[in-house]
């Protein structure tokens, strides 16, 4: 158990055959929950983060399903703890006037060793989020340099000792930047080194738990302000009803949901249902 990490949320055993009296039925996911509740565990994702920005913490580590709002999270954490995001800034537009000790960018899909190392180097005075950008966790040279980027001595050291081939990237430099993990892989899964390194949250839910996170953020006022709380209240009711149907249990069914409710008259549910369970 990495230091200072809640238990993970719940652990699932794989769907298997089994044989009972010659009978050959699906075996029962066994389910472990934590005494966490999964909005606990949100909170606990918006702590962490809040300790990485403000320098207390090298690197947060945030696992668990899609589309449920850990990126939003993360990112809204960020920027309450006065961090810009510059992630659209091209370099020549980045105004001297920036603190790079105060700004972060989020870089999203896949990245090779070398365009990770530069990423490293162009930010080592910031945060980096790295956003279902899987293939910096499972890449060995890559794990490298992220275990150089997170280690715990007073001066963090990354070198590239390859032919670079490259003259505005040195060999080696000090790394002074924080980094946060956001991905769909179990943490289980994950290069035990980074994790001992890191700060980590798991937000695994059970079908129920993410309908409660649902019905959680709708009592927030700025999650789709544009509807009344009514419209959003009768669409999470029925996302409830058909929880164990829907194709994809997401924030996107729930948004759905919510538009059909407001556009599509009487039949609504009829229409809902079709559009998410087929």
């Amino acid at each position: 158990m990495p230091r200072g990490v809640p238990k993970s949320g719940f652990r699932m055993t794989k769907k298997k055959m089994v044989s009972l009296s010659g009978v050959s039925v699906k075996s029962v996911e066994v389910v472990v929950e934590s005494r966490f509740s999964i909005n606990e565990r949100f909170g606990f994702v918006s702590d962490m983060v809040c300790m990485l920005a403000t320098g207390d913490q090298a690197s947060v580590i945030v696992t668990g399903p899609g589309g449920l709002g850990k990126t939003f999270n993360v990112i809204k954490a960020l920027e309450k703890s006065g961090l810009k995001d510059i992630s659209n800034l091209q370099e020549f537009e980045i105004d001297s006037r920036i603190n790079l000790r105060k700004s972060f960018v989020v870089i999203k899909g896949y990245s090779t060793p070398k365009g990770l190392y530069r990423a490293l180097y162009e930010n080592r005075n910031g945060v980096i989020v790295f956003d279902d950008c899987d293939s910096v966790l499972k890449d060995p040279v890559s794990l490298s340099l992220l275990k150089g980027a997170l280690d715990s001595y007073s001066k963090r050291i990354i070198s590239w000792r390859a032919d670079m081939k490259d003259d505005e990237l040195p060999q080696s430099f000090e790394f002074k930047g924080r980094v946060v993990f956001i991905s769909n892989l179990p943490s289980c899964s994950m290069d035990q080194a980074i994790i001992s390194r890191s700060l980590a949250v798991d937000l695994s839910m059970t079908t129920q738990q993410k309908v409660d996170r649902m019905r959680f953020l709708l009592g927030q006022s700025d999650f789709l302000p544009e509807f009344s709380p009514l419209l959003k209240t009768e669409a999470i009711n029925l996302i409830e009803t058909l929880k164990d149907k829907v194709k994809e249990l997401s924030l996107r069914t729930l948004i759905q949901v919510t538009k059909i409710r407001k556009g599509a008259g009487t039949n609504w549910k009829n229409l809902a249902e079709y559009a998410t369970c087929g």
